[in-house]
């Protein structure tokens, strides 16, 4: 890792800000949000301890294991169809405007805010509102962490807007993701699970590898999007299982896992269903008849399995939604709460099958923690979890530690669309990583020296083992497409 791509202590004590300084450090301090001053000396005993691991955490890169970022050119192209305003309230549009929504901002100051027809300046108004309401959860904080290191911004407001708006146009610029990313976020690497097309044939390979998505395989099944690029004629569920094998076939190589997000419209509760039970429901959805719930199920539990077998034969991780949705007025508790029990099925049914269950299965993460702990091929992923609930994340982590295999945790993933907040995402991973670790040492369940040699371990060496990274970093230099 070159220097450049090392966050320095400063930087990331700026992002942080007083409160996070103080919380790390142990204790208060004279820091100045605008970076004029270094916290003074701690006082209190176990300081020296806490500025030792909090060094640590901020010098070792992370490996980022889950985002939905599109490509820098669509970004820059300002043409996209998925950047509806392509100014500063982008870095808003994902996951804080939620927050937005349940605060009550109503639907037309919404639709005002995230449109491209209302003049950037003029945004703030429709926000002003709602802002003290917000700024303070862990999308909130994000943003306001993102704002202030990458547009020197401290806070939001009517006299910082227009200048977060000429940032926003000056940072986005040719090389700007590899300048957020790499040296400022210190992230060595991030996965990515496109969100429009199976497979992205991404222009920066190494930096935005890729997830090869299997929603489509089995949710619908979506046959305009899978079928037409492999020229097979889908007339038959075996002719769905080539088309699902020739995905694999050309992206095996290149993909660093599988990812689906069926968990959205369901339970993780997949059945072995055999080809003769799914294939004249197959034939019913092939003809676009509507399918009972118990039809879906079936099918998708059919195709589920096939397209995890495939996985397993290419060595490629399972990753899994689990738990908390993304979205507003939509959150169906009953349903998430199953998640640990039909994960413990998962597991046993194919042992060697690689789980990745994504995002702690927050609300209902001490359950997650005992999947991992009983079975081997059982891997939690804390991607989205520090911005949904920064303390719990935290608290998580720590149980982890003392509780399931330190080989088997991944801690971070930004999991947005625009690259700006992930910036503030790792920043509050990083604060939640050493206060974690910290306070292990603090109850005497780590030494010192324990925590520091976790640090590298959870923070990227988990993920470059799980993930293969080193062939596929040797495949993607070589891949058509670089």
């Amino acid at each position: 890792m070159s220097k450049k791509h090392l966050v320095s202590r400063r930087t990331t004590l700026k992002g942080i800000g007083a409160a996070g300084a103080s919380a790390v450090l142990g204790a208060s301090t004279g820091y100045s949000q605008t970076g004029d001053s270094n916290p003074t000396e701690p006082p209190v005993p176990g300081s020296d301890m806490r500025r030792k691991i909090f060094e640590k955490v901020t010098a070792t890169p992370l490996i980022d294991t889950h985002e939905h970022l599109i490509e820098e050119n669509e970004r820059l192209s300002g043409k996209s169809p998925r950047i509806h305003c392509d100014d500063w309230s982008f870095v808003l549009s994902h996951y804080l405007n939620s927050d937005m929504t349940a605060a009550t901002m109503p639907a037309d100051s919404y639709k005002q805010f995230f449109s491209d027809e209302v003049e950037p300046a003029k945004k703030w108004k429709l926000l002003e509102p709602y802002w003290p309401a917000i700024r303070h959860t862990g999308y909130g904080q994000a943003v306001t962490i993102a704002i202030r290191q990458l547009y020197g911004v401290d806070d939001l407001s009517a006299a910082t807007v227009e200048k977060v708006q000429d940032q926003y146009q000056q940072v986005r610029k040719p090389g700007f993701y590899k300048r957020i990313l790499q040296d400022m976020a210190n992230i060595e690497s991030c996965q990515v699970n496109c969100l429009y097309k199976p497979f992205e044939q991404s222009a920066m390979p190494t930096l935005l590898m890729q997830d090869l998505s299997i929603l489509g395989m089995l949710q619908g099944p979506d046959f305009d999007q899978y079928a037409p690029p492999t020229g097979i004629k889908v007339k038959t569920l075996s002719d769905w299982h080539r088309v699902i094998d020739w995905w694999f076939e050309k992206y095996a190589d290149y993909a660093v896992a599988v990812k689906s997000q069926n968990a959205y419209g369901r339970d993780i509760d997949y059945e072995q269903v055999r080809p003769e039970k799914a294939e004249p429901v197959f034939r019913k959805r092939l003809d676009r008849h509507s399918l009972t719930p118990p039809e879906q199920k079936a099918l998708e539990d059919h195709l589920f399995w096939y397209a995890v077998k495939k996985a397993t034969e290419n060595n490629l991780p399972v990753k899994l939604h689990t738990g908390y949705y993304a979205g507003i007025n939509y959150m169906p508790l009953g349903r998430l709460a199953k998640n640990p029990d039909s994960a413990t099925d998962l597991c046993r049914m194919a042992p060697d099958t690689r789980f990745v269950f994504m995002h702690i299965c927050y609300p209902y993460y001490e359950e997650m923690i005992a999947v991992a702990k009983a079975y081997a091929n059982a891997y939690i992923d804390m991607c989205w979890s520090w911005i949904i609930n920064p303390v719990a994340a935290k608290d998580f982590l720590k149980k982890y530690l003392v509780t399931a295999p330190a080989n088997k945790i991944l801690t971070f993933g930004g999991d947005y669309i625009p690259v700006e907040p992930v910036l503030g995402h790792a920043v509050i991973a990083r604060r939640g990583i050493a206060l974690a670790l910290a306070e292990l040492v603090e109850e005497q369940h780590l030494s010192l020296d324990d925590a520091l040699k976790l640090t590298d371990a959870i923070m990227h060496e988990n993920a470059r083992r799980i993930f293969n990274l080193d062939e596929k970093m040797k495949n993607l230099r070589q891949a058509p497409w670089a």
